[in-house]
C-alpha cells in the first residue's frame, strides 16, 4: 500500500521521540566490533529509520534500504545521515517486495531493522519475514508496532467504538489473507522465540498534544476514516464527533496516546 511522503515527514519527529533508546543501547552490545556495520532497513520508505538510528550506532556503516516504492527510495537516497563521531555512512537502495525477501537477500547483514511495518503484514508474510531475518543470524530491531491501544483526552463516548472499528480495519482481508494489525507484534515475538531468538520488548508510545497539533489532526482524521470505512454506520455520528474533536484540537486540549512496542530479537546464546 502506498504511503504519502507528506505523512511520513509529518510523523518522523514523533516516531523519533517514541522509539526505545534503551533497546539501541542493548543492541550495540551485540553488534560486531571493528569494520563496517551493514544494516538492512526493510520497508525503509524515505529513510527515517536511517536518520534516527545511524547516529546512535556510531562507527562506519553501510545501509541497504529495501522498499517497493521507487519514489520513496529516491527520497531516502538523497538524505544520507551523519554520525556523531564523524564516521562514514554509505547507502544503497533495493526495489522489491520485502515479503518475498529470502535469507540470501540479507546475506552479510550485521543488523536488520524496520519501523511501523509489522501491522501491515499477513500471517504468511510475517512468518516468511521472521524466518528470513532469523536466517541472517544477526540482531533484528523492529520498532513502532501498534498494539491496539489508543487513549484520548478529554474522553468521548464514541472513542471505544471507533477504536474497535479501527482495529477491525487493521485486520481486514487482503488478497488470500488478513492483515495482522495490532496482533502482529505479539505473533512476531512468539515466532522469533520459536526459532531460538532472545527477544526483548519495550513500549514506544506516541504522545500527541498541542505541540504537534498538525500530526494529531492528521492522525485523528485517518483513525476516524478507517473506522468509518470498516463500519459505514459510524459516518453519521462521526460528523459530530470530529466537530467536537476539532474544538479540543484548536483549544490545545486534545491529548492522544497511541501505544506501540519495539522489539529486539537476537540469536540465542551468550549474554544479553
Amino acid at each position: 500500500m502506498r504511503v504519502s511522503p507528506a505523512w511520513l515527514e509529518l510523523r518522523e519527529p514523533a516516531d523519533a521521540r517514541a522509539r526505545s533508546t534503551g533497546l539501541v543501547d542493548r543492541l550495540r552490545r551485540h553488534l560486531p566490533h571493528g569494520g563496517t556495520t551493514v544494516v538492512h532497513d526493510l520497508g525503509s520508505a524515505t529513510g527515517s529509520m536511517t536518520r534516527w538510528l545511524a547516529p546512535r550506532l556510531g562507527g562506519p556503516q553501510h545501509w541497504v534500504l529495501h522498499d517497493r516504492d521507487e519514489h520513496l527510495l529516491a527520497r531516502a537516497a538523497d538524505a544520507v545521515p551523519t554520525t556523531a563521531d564523524g564516521s562514514a555512512v554509505t547507502m544503497e537502495t533495493r526495489l522489491g517486495d520485502i515479503t518475498r525477501l529470502g535469507p540470501a537477500g540479507l546475506a552479510g547483514a550485521s543488523l536488520v531493522t524496520a519501523s511501523a511495518l509489522l501491522d501491515m503484514l499477513t500471517a504468511d508474510e510475517l512468518d516468511r519475514l521472521v524466518t528470513s531475518c532469523s536466517g541472517a543470524g544477526c540482531p533484528v530491531l523492529l520498532t513502532l508496532s501498534v498494539i491496539g491501544r489508543v487513549e484520548l483526552a478529554p474522553a468521548d463516548p464514541l472513542d471505544a467504538t471507533l477504536g474497535a472499528a479501527f482495529d477491525e480495519h487493521q485486520r481486514r482481508s487482503v488478497g488470500a489473507g488478513s492483515l495482522l494489525g495490532p496482533d502482529a507484534a505479539r505473533l512476531a515475538v512468539a515466532r522469533f522465540r520459536d526459532l531460538g531468538a532472545v527477544v526483548t520488548v519495550r513500549p514506544s508510545p506516541w504522545s500527541l498534544g498541542a505541540s504537534n497539533e498538525c500530526l494529531a489532526g492528521e492522525w485523528l482524521g485517518g483513525w476516524v476514516g478507517a473506522a468509518c470505512e470498516q463500519r459505514p454506520e459510524l459516518e453519521a455520528p462521526c460528523t459530530a464527533y470530529l466537530a467536537r474533536r476539532a474544538v479540543h484540537l484548536a483549544a490545545g486540549r486534545l491529548r492522544v496516546t497511541v501505544h506501540h512496542v519495539d522489539l529486539l530479537a537476537r540469536p540465542g546464546g551468550g549474554r544479553d
